[in-house]
């Protein structure tokens, strides 16, 4: 038999010899083959007790969660049910660090659940939790519904809480989006299903949430926004007005925003008419009333527009709530410079400035001042008499900017464009752009240079020159600039401001900003920083900007507006240092009514741009402006003059111009060094008082003898470890400090030093002085508010004969109303601007290239209504100022007519003024 086959092992390790079995030699043997361990079989037993052990460790671990949930529930509800958790108010501070604004909770008393009509609480079970009375305190099906929404958007658009949950959440605050902090919402939400009945959970839940500002519980909410107390005198309207609000406090508040929170209580009627709780015809009358109530006057505080501004962005920019800033302990650092926005503050509270009423609604007014170079917000305000929670005008309103849009819309672009140059001649010839027929209010000519056109804001150059580039060009670089347009707006009308949403002084500063700082937009902001309850940093504001024209595009229209100050329609706006700038008027809309309805002027200094709205916030033919945009230059210059005063002056700089080839001459002989200055003496004779009126110190000393003499105040509360300067550059011995808070103690110290000498030198600091502020309901020294006159003596202005007398506002001093096409009234004027071609004028329909009556404005400017162009005036021309100016709606930024519900497009033709 052959020999068996052996593997490449044995035959390596055979013995000797030959093969075969014979000769003496081992027979071959076969290696042992290693083996694996076997592998356990997955039997049916096997899976049984894993599974079984798995759902037993499960099931443990859920009663631990549940009785942890449960246990910790009761505590803590136990603990907190009877008070608001607060870590801290919330503090801000100015640009320099110094505090200027607290946030603290106005807690309104309770009401008892037998107290709180039926309809109320369905009005709330309708629009926050409409299976409220079927759930045990957490509703799974909501939760998962969210999920599935939250899922297919990618993003939390929806929330699941329960009314029993947002009360859990309201008693145990966390800013925490943890799985601790929900589990806790839930253990508390639990643990107020077992222990009170739903009409009790009800009532506390409307005892406790915020309804705006920082006011809590549903009597508080009645009382501020109706008058109310007892509950049962709310109407359905009012009862939805305040249901419409626990989504967003701030963003449906009726007073600072009634547009928007009839929009939201609209949608609560609807939900109430779909589960029954009300008719159809009730949900309709009660969905068309409009708020207009004027809540009683609160003691007025500093920097309350700024502040109520921030808390916004604050929310816009992070994931915090209204009622997280008012009870976390957050600490936020703005760019408000307090002496900026303590001289807008002063200035609206000055009647000189405004024109007169005919009855009790006022002339309104908004600015905003930004920071040239980075777009910080220096200082807002948007109403006289501004008080907590009110209707911000700066931000909130929408108005027809007339020919202060020219530089946006028409004269930037084409220069961007590289098909025209500052020398270009401008057709100005009357004419026709389709059906479109713009007018000028003081005649035409061939041509006319670009910058003659812009200083005196004529019309027909600024809408051939858009026609010119295209209307698309314009309109793209009026969006590039922040200015939000819509389709309504591709049309010729665009370059004499008739927008068909229209504008407001914080977008209009934040596009002005890039003239001013070479051509680059940066989104306009109010917040640096925030910091929580722990000084741990939670926001930081990022750069965001960027280029929308060339350097050398903004330095020819800062020079060309440079013009419009010095030799045009804003000769009244001069603050006696580098300033550009733009007119801008729009027409009342009304035939045979030579009134304004909005007057505007923006400008800037190589610092700061500011822009300037004056108007009535529902104008009709009672309630227009007699003025032109001579009014907003003079407000202009006001504001700005006091808050850049002790500022160094500078100029607006060229872009990169090349150097200049040196000339070869004979060396000039070296001056002799100057003689050594006299050091600055200190500061003598410092006092301080507290002015009760303003809520401020007063404080002044003897001033320093010498030329170019400056102070500088330093301020010590009694906590810090050290001063910190309060002003700067004070160029007279006194000074004020409006942000000292009651209770505190103060120390104060001056000292001097002569402007211009590099280095600075102080002088020694003068004497100290303390002073505590008194507490609010006990002041120790009241000091009686200085009589303030303006900088500048208020001309007198000239009045047409048999004209009605009007107290004397501010003279328009040549300077000329711009009015570019106005989409008409806003409000209830029967009158509608423009839009297309279409002019509709109190619900008459006009041919849109047909020629208005001229209207009477002396300023130069031209005065137009979207669609038509106004006849311009000479610059040099004056006119009599009378006062009085139509209110607008605030939300509207063009005229509707009343009855058809439309804009139009038609521009009206003004008027001129008899001089």
């Amino acid at each position: 038999m052959p020999n068996p086959q052996l593997s490449r092992s044995n035959r390596n390790a055979g013995g000797s010899g030959g093969g075969g079995n014979g000769g003496g030699k081992k027979p071959p043997t076969t290696a042992k083959k290693k083996t694996s361990p076997k592998k356990k079989k997955i039997t049916g037993k096997r899976v049984f007790w894993t599974l079984f052990f798995t759902a037993a460790f499960a099931v443990l671990c859920a009663l631990g969660g549940y009785l942890f949930i449960t246990i910790n529930g009761e505590k803590i509800l136990a603990e907190n049910k009877d008070k608001i958790d607060i870590k801290a108010p919330t503090v801000l501070y100015d640009r320099t660090g110094v505090q200027i604004g607290e946030v603290k909770i106005q807690r309104g008393e309770e009401v008892e659940e037998q107290d709180i009509p039926k309809l109320l609480k369905d009005a709330f079970v309708a629009t926050e939790d409409k299976r409220f009375f079927d759930h045990s305190g957490v509703d799974l099906r909501s939760i998962g519904r969210a999920a599935v929404r939250d899922v297919i958007a990618r993003s939390a658009v929806e929330g699941g809480s329960t009314i029993t949950q947002q009360l859990a959440k309201n008693i145990f605050l966390s800013a925490d989006k943890t799985f601790f902090r929900k589990a806790t919402e839930v253990s508390i939400a639990l643990a107020l299903e077992r222990q009170f009945n739903k009409d009790e959970i009800l009532a506390m839940y409307l005892n406790r949430i915020s309804f705006g500002g920082q006011h809590y519980g549903i009597k508080a909410a009645s009382e501020r926004y109706f008058g109310k107390s007892d509950l049962n005198d709310l109407k359905l309207w009012q009862m939805a007005t305040l249901a419409a609000m626990p989504k967003a406090p701030t963003r449906y508040n009726p007073i600072a925003n009634p547009d928007k929170s009839k929009e939201r209580r609209a949608v609560v009627l609807q939900l109430m008419y779909e589960q029954g709780y009300i008719t159809e015809a009730e949900k309709d009358e009660a969905a068309a009333i409009n708020y207009n109530y004027t809540p009683p006057e609160t003691k007025e505080t500093h920097y309350q527009a700024f502040i109520d501004y921030v808390l916004q962005e604050a929310e816009d920019a992070t994931a915090l709530g209204e009622d997280d800033l008012n009870r976390g302990g957050y600490k936020i650092y703005t760019t408000m410079d307090a002496k900026a926005q303590q001289s807008l503050e002063d200035a609206f509270k000055d009647d000189s400035l405004f024109e007169e009423s005919p009855d009790d609604q006022p002339v309104q007014a908004s600015m905003t001042i930004t920071n040239s170079q980075n777009g910080s917000i220096v200082a807002i305000l948007g109403a006289r008499n501004y008080h907590k929670g009110d209707f911000n005008r700066a931000v909130n309103s929408r108005r027809q900017p007339g020919s202060a849009f020219k530089p946006i819309a028409s004269y930037a672009p084409a220069l961007e464009s590289g098909q025209f140059t500052v020398d270009s001649q401008l057709n100005n010839e009357q004419q026709s752009f389709g059906s479109y027929s713009p007018r000028n209010l003081h005649g035409y000519s061939k041509s006319v240079s670009m910058k003659e056109a812009l200083a005196e804001s004529i019309n027909i150059p600024a809408v051939w020159l858009l026609n010119q580039i295209g209307v698309e060009t314009g309109f793209q670089f009026a969006e590039s600039l922040g200015i939000p347009l819509t389709d309504k707006d591709h049309n010729l009308s665009l370059a004499l401001g008739g927008l068909s949403s229209g504008t407001n002084t914080l977008e209009m500063s934040q596009a002005y900003n890039s003239f001013a700082n070479g051509g680059k937009y940066i989104e306009a902001y109010a917040i640096k920083s925030i910091r929580d309850s722990n000084e741990i940093e939670i926001y930081s504001r990022i750069d965001t900007a960027k280029e929308v024209m060339s350097a050398q595009t903004a330095y020819e229209m800062t020079q060309m507006m440079q013009s419009v100050i010095t030799d045009g329609t804003g000769k009244k706006a001069d603050i006696g240092r580098p300033l550009a700038g733009k007119t801008g008027t729009t027409q009342s809309g009304i035939d045979g009514n030579s009134a304004n309805r909005d007057v505007w002027f923006v400008g800037y200094t190589p610092e700061w741009t500011g822009a300037v709205w004056m108007g009535y916030d529902k104008p009709n033919a009672e309630h227009l402006l007699k003025n032109s945009s001579g009014l907003a230059a003079s407000m202009f210059a006001r504001v700005m003059s006091q808050a850049l005063d002790g500022t160094p002056v500078t100029d607006f700089k060229a872009p990169d111009a090349p150097a200049q080839e040196p000339v070869a001459e004979e060396p000039e002989p070296q001056p002799e060094p100057p003689a050594a200055a006299e050091p600055v003496g200190a500061p003598s004779g410092l006092v301080a008082s507290y002015d009760v009126g303003s809520e401020k110190i007063v404080l002044s000393w003897q001033p320093v003898a010498g030329d170019n003499v400056r102070y500088r105040l330093y301020r010590q509360e009694s906590s810090e470890a050290q001063p910190s300067m309060l002003s700067d550059g004070l160029m007279s011995a006194s000074a004020e400090d409006p942000g000292a808070l009651a209770g505190l103690t103060y120390s104060y110290a001056v000292t001097a030093y002569r402007a211009g000498e590099e280095p600075i030198v102080e002088s020694a600091a003068s004497n100290t002085v303390s002073l505590t502020v008194p507490a609010q309901d006990n002041p120790e020294e009241v000091v009686p508010p200085e009589e303030t006159t303006p900088p500048e003596e208020v001309e007198e202005p000239e009045v047409d004969e048999g004209a009605e007398e009007v107290p004397p506002p501010v003279e328009d001093n040549g300077s000329g109303s711009d009015n570019g096409s106005n989409n008409g009234n806003n409000g209830n004027n029967g009158n509608n601007g423009n839009n297309g071609n279409n002019g509709n004028n109190g619900g008459e329909t006009t041919d849109p290239g047909t020629v208005a009556p001229p209207a009477e404005d002396g300023t130069g400017e031209e005065n137009t209504v979207p669609g038509t162009v106004v006849p311009e005036e000479p610059a040099d021309q004056e006119q009599s100022d009378p006062a009085a100016e139509p209110p607008a709606d605030p939300n509207a930024a063009q005229p509707t007519d009343p009855a058809a519900g439309t804009v139009t497009d038609g521009t009206q033709e003004v008027a001129p003024t008899q001089p």
